[in-house]
């Protein structure tokens, strides 16, 4: 339990520790934009660039597993946006955000540092193909559904527009392109660039995980509304055991593979979930409480998971 402490706590440390800077100092919130545009700009890309490109190309290529983790998304997605719907009475907007609460993991910010050090190296190409088309999947289902909801104008091509577009400028996404162009190509960076690379990178996760404590600390939490903890049980304990189930089922994959998959599902919601909230401007204050309250009750199931993990307790893998 000890190494489970020591791998999950400071993680959460560092989230909490955002939080309670955001409480205690009053600082004007500009000076976050800059740090949240290092981390999604430079750092974030950096860590999936070098994860990506020092991988042999053949490993990129694993269908199957795309196929086992991105359905239990597209799942947990479903199950929460029905949710959504039965709460706010059919308004298609709001289910939608609250979709992506119960089932987009933060697999940007939490995922690729958690995986890698409770895991190790082997974690690195299946937290980034989790990564890519998990993020792939949202950034084609949000711009649709808000379509059809009425929040995005223009028909049919525009929003196929916004989707291509979401999706192939986004820096996570086009650093993963490179990072398996590289990798095809087998490329390596100059030695100067590289070191530079590893300094984004080992910047990204503490960043980012403080960044996101200011955040929550700094948006007005209102009242846990009563959809919130069927949401939070959809992806905190629903997701992943879907996860594990379908990569069960398939068959196949390596322990570390089923691990790192289970553990990236367990992760709380990301906080894309306010982000998009904000950008079509609903559901924005309980999208914020949902990933606070998310992230607290996370650390009781992702010190879990991470305790079945690393004694090896997950059933059928022994």
């Amino acid at each position: 339990m000890a190494e489970v402490l020591s791998l999950a706590l400071p993680f959460f440390g560092l989230i909490f520790l955002g939080y309670g800077s955001g409480k205690i100092v009053r600082l004007p919130d500009v000076g976050l934009a800059w740090l949240q545009f290092f981390v999604v700009y430079l750092a974030l890309p950096a860590l999936f660039f070098q994860m990506l490109s020092q991988t042999p190309i053949e490993e990129l290529a694993n269908w199957r597993f795309v196929a086992a983790t991105t359905t239990a998304t597209a799942a947990a997605f479903a199950i929460a946006f029905g949710i959504g719907m039965l709460a706010t009475r059919g308004r298609i907007p709001e289910a939608t955000i609250q979709g992506i609460v119960g089932g987009y993991a933060n697999v940007g910010y939490m995922g690729p540092g958690l995986t890698l050090a409770a895991l190790g190296p082997t974690a690195t190409v299946p937290a980034a193909l989790i990564f890519c088309f998990d993020s792939m999947l949202l950034f084609t289902l949000v711009p649709v559904l808000m379509a059809i909801g009425g929040t995005e104008g223009g028909g049919v091509w525009a929003t196929v527009k916004v989707c291509l577009k979401r999706i192939f400028t986004h820096p996570f996404i086009l650093a993963t392109i490179a990072g398996v162009a590289a990798a095809a190509l087998e490329f390596r960076p100059p030695q100067a660039l590289d070191q530079l690379l590893t300094y984004l990178r080992s910047a990204a996760a503490p960043c980012a995980l403080f960044a996101m404590g200011v955040t929550a600390a700094l948006r007005p939490v209102p009242g846990v509304p009563w959809e919130l903890p069927f949401l939070l049980l959809v992806k905190l304990v629903l997701h992943p055991l879907m996860v594990f189930a379908l990569m069960l089922l398939i068959g196949g994959f390596s322990s570390s593979w089923v691990e790192t998959a289970v553990l990236m599902a367990s992760l709380p919601p990301a906080a894309n979930a306010f982000v998009l909230a904000s950008q079509y401007r609903v559901y924005v204050e309980r999208a914020s409480g949902a990933v606070l309250f998310g992230t607290a009750a996370s650390v009781l199931t992702v010190t879990l998971t991470l305790y079945l993990i690393t004694e090896d307790l997950l059933p059928l893998l022994n």
